[in-house]
Protein backbone atom coordinates (compact mmCIF):
# COMPACT_ATOMS: atom_id res chain seq x y z
CA UNK A 1 0.00 0.00 0.00
CA UNK A 2 1.22 3.50 -0.82
CA UNK A 3 1.22 6.15 1.92
CA UNK A 4 -0.08 9.57 0.88
CA UNK A 5 0.62 11.54 4.06
CA UNK A 6 -2.96 12.84 4.00
CA UNK A 7 -4.93 12.56 7.24
CA UNK A 8 -8.71 13.03 7.48
CA UNK A 9 -11.02 12.88 10.49
CA UNK A 10 -14.32 11.01 10.60
CA UNK A 11 -17.26 13.35 11.21
CA UNK A 12 -20.15 12.78 13.64
CA UNK A 13 -22.09 10.84 10.95
CA UNK A 14 -19.19 8.44 10.34
CA UNK A 15 -18.16 10.03 7.04
CA UNK A 16 -14.65 10.62 5.79
CA UNK A 17 -13.71 12.76 2.79
CA UNK A 18 -11.50 11.15 0.17
CA UNK A 19 -9.13 13.92 -0.98
CA UNK A 20 -9.66 15.34 -4.46
CA UNK A 21 -6.13 14.37 -5.57
CA UNK A 22 -6.81 10.72 -4.75
CA UNK A 23 -10.28 10.79 -6.36
CA UNK A 24 -8.79 12.27 -9.53
CA UNK A 25 -5.86 9.82 -9.63
CA UNK A 26 -8.09 6.80 -8.98
CA UNK A 27 -10.84 8.13 -11.29
CA UNK A 28 -13.44 8.04 -8.53
CA UNK A 29 -16.50 10.09 -9.49
CA UNK A 30 -19.38 11.31 -7.38
CA UNK A 31 -21.81 8.43 -6.95
CA UNK A 32 -19.25 5.69 -7.73
CA UNK A 33 -19.70 2.60 -5.54
CA UNK A 34 -16.77 1.62 -3.30
CA UNK A 35 -16.21 -1.74 -1.60
CA UNK A 36 -14.90 -1.56 1.95
CA UNK A 37 -12.50 -4.21 3.26
CA UNK A 38 -10.66 -4.65 6.54
CA UNK A 39 -7.60 -6.72 7.27
CA UNK A 40 -6.04 -8.26 10.36
CA UNK A 41 -3.71 -5.31 10.92
CA UNK A 42 -6.71 -2.98 11.35
CA UNK A 43 -6.46 -1.35 7.93
CA UNK A 44 -9.63 -0.18 6.20
CA UNK A 45 -9.37 -0.49 2.41
CA UNK A 46 -11.63 1.21 -0.13
CA UNK A 47 -11.75 -0.38 -3.57
CA UNK A 48 -13.67 0.85 -6.60
CA UNK A 49 -16.53 -1.53 -7.21
CA UNK A 50 -17.17 -2.64 -10.78
CA UNK A 51 -20.52 -4.44 -11.19
CA UNK A 52 -19.54 -5.57 -14.69
CA UNK A 53 -16.29 -6.93 -13.21
CA UNK A 54 -18.37 -9.60 -11.45
CA UNK A 55 -19.35 -10.88 -14.89
CA UNK A 56 -15.75 -10.88 -16.18
CA UNK A 57 -15.60 -14.57 -17.12
CA UNK A 58 -19.08 -14.43 -18.65
CA UNK A 59 -18.17 -11.23 -20.51
CA UNK A 60 -15.00 -12.89 -21.83
CA UNK A 61 -17.05 -15.80 -23.17
CA UNK A 62 -19.50 -13.40 -24.82
CA UNK A 63 -16.66 -11.42 -26.47
CA UNK A 64 -15.02 -14.66 -27.62
CA UNK A 65 -18.29 -15.84 -29.17
CA UNK A 66 -18.77 -12.57 -31.07
CA UNK A 67 -15.23 -12.87 -32.38
CA UNK A 68 -15.55 -16.53 -33.40
CA UNK A 69 -18.94 -16.22 -35.06
CA UNK A 70 -18.53 -12.82 -36.77
CA UNK A 71 -14.76 -12.16 -36.70
CA UNK A 72 -15.39 -8.94 -34.76
CA UNK A 73 -12.67 -7.52 -32.53
CA UNK A 74 -14.62 -6.76 -29.34
CA UNK A 75 -13.96 -5.23 -25.93
CA UNK A 76 -16.21 -5.18 -22.90
CA UNK A 77 -15.29 -2.59 -20.30
CA UNK A 78 -16.46 -1.03 -17.09
CA UNK A 79 -16.43 2.78 -16.88
CA UNK A 80 -12.64 2.96 -16.58
CA UNK A 81 -10.89 -0.02 -18.13
CA UNK A 82 -11.18 -3.06 -20.39
CA UNK A 83 -12.35 -6.18 -18.51
CA UNK A 84 -12.74 -8.58 -21.46
CA UNK A 85 -11.58 -8.64 -25.06
CA UNK A 86 -11.40 -10.92 -28.05
CA UNK A 87 -9.86 -10.51 -31.47
CA UNK A 88 -7.15 -8.32 -29.94
CA UNK A 89 -4.18 -9.09 -27.70
CA UNK A 90 -5.31 -9.53 -24.09
CA UNK A 91 -1.87 -8.36 -22.98
CA UNK A 92 -2.32 -5.07 -24.87
CA UNK A 93 -5.93 -4.36 -23.84
CA UNK A 94 -7.02 -6.19 -20.66
CA UNK A 95 -7.18 -3.93 -17.61
CA UNK A 96 -5.90 -0.89 -19.57
CA UNK A 97 -7.49 2.54 -19.08
CA UNK A 98 -10.01 3.78 -21.62
CA UNK A 99 -9.35 6.92 -23.65
CA UNK A 100 -11.14 10.12 -22.61
CA UNK A 101 -13.03 9.98 -25.92
CA UNK A 102 -14.35 6.48 -25.20
CA UNK A 103 -15.26 7.51 -21.64
CA UNK A 104 -17.41 10.29 -23.17
CA UNK A 105 -19.11 7.73 -25.42
CA UNK A 106 -19.87 5.59 -22.34
CA UNK A 107 -21.18 8.60 -20.39
CA UNK A 108 -23.44 9.60 -23.31
CA UNK A 109 -25.75 6.66 -22.50
CA UNK A 110 -26.44 6.19 -26.22
CA UNK A 111 -25.26 4.10 -29.16
CA UNK A 112 -22.17 5.36 -30.98
CA UNK A 113 -20.96 4.49 -34.45
CA UNK A 114 -18.14 6.03 -36.39
CA UNK A 115 -19.31 8.10 -39.35
CA UNK A 116 -17.22 9.06 -42.37
CA UNK A 117 -15.57 12.43 -41.80
CA UNK A 118 -15.89 12.38 -38.01
CA UNK A 119 -13.00 12.13 -35.56
CA UNK A 120 -12.06 8.53 -34.70
CA UNK A 121 -12.42 7.41 -31.07
CA UNK A 122 -9.31 5.56 -29.80
CA UNK A 123 -9.91 2.69 -27.38
CA UNK A 124 -7.06 3.27 -24.91
CA UNK A 125 -5.57 6.44 -23.51
CA UNK A 126 -2.09 7.55 -24.47
CA UNK A 127 -1.27 4.74 -26.87
CA UNK A 128 -1.44 4.00 -30.56
CA UNK A 129 -4.45 1.81 -30.50
CA UNK A 130 -7.38 0.47 -32.39
CA UNK A 131 -10.44 2.65 -32.87
CA UNK A 132 -14.07 2.21 -31.92
CA UNK A 133 -16.22 1.11 -34.83
CA UNK A 134 -19.41 1.09 -32.77
CA UNK A 135 -20.16 1.08 -29.05
CA UNK A 136 -23.11 0.75 -26.72
CA UNK A 137 -23.05 1.61 -23.01
CA UNK A 138 -24.14 -1.15 -20.63
CA UNK A 139 -26.92 0.19 -18.42
CA UNK A 140 -28.20 -1.71 -15.42
CA UNK A 141 -30.83 -0.42 -13.02
CA UNK A 142 -30.57 3.00 -14.68
CA UNK A 143 -26.83 3.26 -13.99
CA UNK A 144 -24.03 3.16 -16.55
CA UNK A 145 -21.81 0.22 -15.65
CA UNK A 146 -19.69 -0.19 -18.77
CA UNK A 147 -19.65 -0.55 -22.52
CA UNK A 148 -19.42 -3.09 -25.36
CA UNK A 149 -17.51 -1.95 -28.43
CA UNK A 150 -16.36 -3.38 -31.74
CA UNK A 151 -12.96 -2.22 -32.93
CA UNK A 152 -11.25 -1.44 -36.19
CA UNK A 153 -7.67 -0.65 -37.28
CA UNK A 154 -8.72 2.38 -39.25
CA UNK A 155 -12.27 3.71 -39.40
CA UNK A 156 -11.49 5.29 -42.78
CA UNK A 157 -11.34 1.78 -44.24
CA UNK A 158 -14.99 1.41 -43.39
CA UNK A 159 -16.92 -0.68 -40.92
CA UNK A 160 -18.35 -4.11 -41.40
CA UNK A 161 -15.52 -5.99 -39.73
CA UNK A 162 -15.20 -9.65 -40.56
CA UNK A 163 -17.60 -9.45 -43.45
CA UNK A 164 -20.68 -8.54 -41.40
CA UNK A 165 -22.68 -5.52 -42.49
CA UNK A 166 -22.75 -2.26 -40.55
CA UNK A 167 -26.30 -2.98 -39.47
CA UNK A 168 -25.51 -6.48 -38.21
CA UNK A 169 -22.40 -5.25 -36.35
CA UNK A 170 -24.45 -2.48 -34.69
CA UNK A 171 -27.25 -4.86 -33.68
CA UNK A 172 -24.78 -7.39 -32.23
CA UNK A 173 -23.10 -4.71 -30.09
CA UNK A 174 -26.46 -3.31 -28.89
CA UNK A 175 -27.68 -6.84 -28.09
CA UNK A 176 -24.53 -7.67 -26.12
CA UNK A 177 -24.80 -4.47 -24.04
CA UNK A 178 -28.50 -5.03 -23.38
CA UNK A 179 -27.95 -8.65 -22.42
CA UNK A 180 -25.07 -7.89 -20.03
CA UNK A 181 -27.08 -5.08 -18.43
CA UNK A 182 -29.99 -7.50 -17.83
CA UNK A 183 -27.62 -10.09 -16.32
CA UNK A 184 -26.56 -7.54 -13.72
CA UNK A 185 -30.18 -6.75 -12.83
CA UNK A 186 -31.11 -10.39 -12.18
Amino acid sequence: MKATGIVRRIDDLGRVVIPKEIRRTMRIREGDPLEIYTDREGEVIFKKYSPIGELASFASQYAETLHRVCSLAVIICDRDSVIACSGVSRKDYAEKSLSKELEKVVESRSFYEWKTGSEAVPVLSGENTLYVSCAMPIISGGDIVGCVASLTDSPEDGRGNGGVSHEVESKLIMTAAGFLGRQLED
